[in-house]
């Protein structure tokens, strides 16, 4: 697919055929999305635990739902535990940004040399951010929320259903031994999906103008309906929820699933 397609062609998947296995190396390769992903000061926060679910016992399945992921967990075949790393600016020391130095990604040109990451960048940013509780947690769940966002439409660019959900985090940490210093984040769970691609339609979402500004809040950024028709066309913006055959949809899932209707 193009990749306005995939951008447009990504639900929240919730009914997945719980019989079908992922393919090793399409896990392989959204997790490589992942790793490619933009990173503040290089230092690759995201961290993940990848489960196959018939590997997890019932009761530790059972163990890390919370009351808004239930069924969901049940379904998927795999689950990628998202993690962020907090000590990932302190393992850093500025390592990571001088081999950005080194390869040419950051130039004298724009300031930077050895000196510049020691005396200015360590000394005065990344030292005082990672003893600072309030904001590091923060700053890294922001940028574990970018490579998340790369893996998440990897998997459906790879013919995947996916969806990030909530899981209880401190059962989480017992099952799989994860350390103290790593942030949960969200569970992504993936498989093959058991509704349709549409799922129901693209979700509703505000008006474009409420929430995008044009140099100052306020000023709606005016919505061209001309680039509009062209996303369309590219198969970026789709026939919105419900569509007409939804509930249909789901009463043969459920019938199909043995679940309430």
């Amino acid at each position: 697919m193009e990749f306005k397609e995939v951008v447009g062609r990504r639900r929240s998947i919730r009914y997945f055929l719980p019989f079908r296995p992922v393919e090793r190396e399409k896990i392989q390769t959204i997790m490589e999305a992942a790793r490619l992903a933009s990173c503040a000061v290089n230092a690759s926060f995201l961290r993940a635990v990848v489960v196959e679910r018939d590997k997890l016992s019932r009761e530790v399945l059972e163990s890390l739902k919370v009351p808004t992921t239930t069924l969901q967990l049940d379904m998927a075949p795999v689950h990628i535990y998202f993690y962020g790393n907090l000590n990932a600016v302190e393992e850093s020391h500025g390592k990571t940004l001088k081999e950005l130095y080194d390869v040419g990604a950051l130039n004298p040109t724009h300031g930077w040399s050895y000196k510049f990451i020691d005396e200015v960048v360590w000394n005065q940013i990344l030292e005082p951010l990672s003893k600072n509780a309030q904001v590091l947690p923060v700053a890294v769940a922001m940028d574990c929320g970018v490579a998340m966002c790369q893996a998440l439409l990897t998997a459906f660019d790879e013919g995947l259903g996916a969806l990030l959900t909530a899981f209880n985090a401190e059962n989480a940490k017992k099952v799989f031994k994860v350390p103290d210093h790593f942030l949960p984040l969200y569970a992504m769970l993936v498989g093959y999906p058991a509704e349709s691609w549409e799922a129901g339609g693209q979700r509703p979402r505000p008006p474009f103008e409420s929430l995008y500004f044009e140099g100052e809040y306020g000023v709606p950024l005016r919505r061209d309906p001309a680039v509009v028709a062209n996303l369309k066309q590219a198969k970026m913006i789709q026939d919105p929820a419900p569509l007409p055959w939804r509930k249909d949809e789901i009463r043969a899932l459920s019938r199909m699933f043995g679940l309430p209707e």
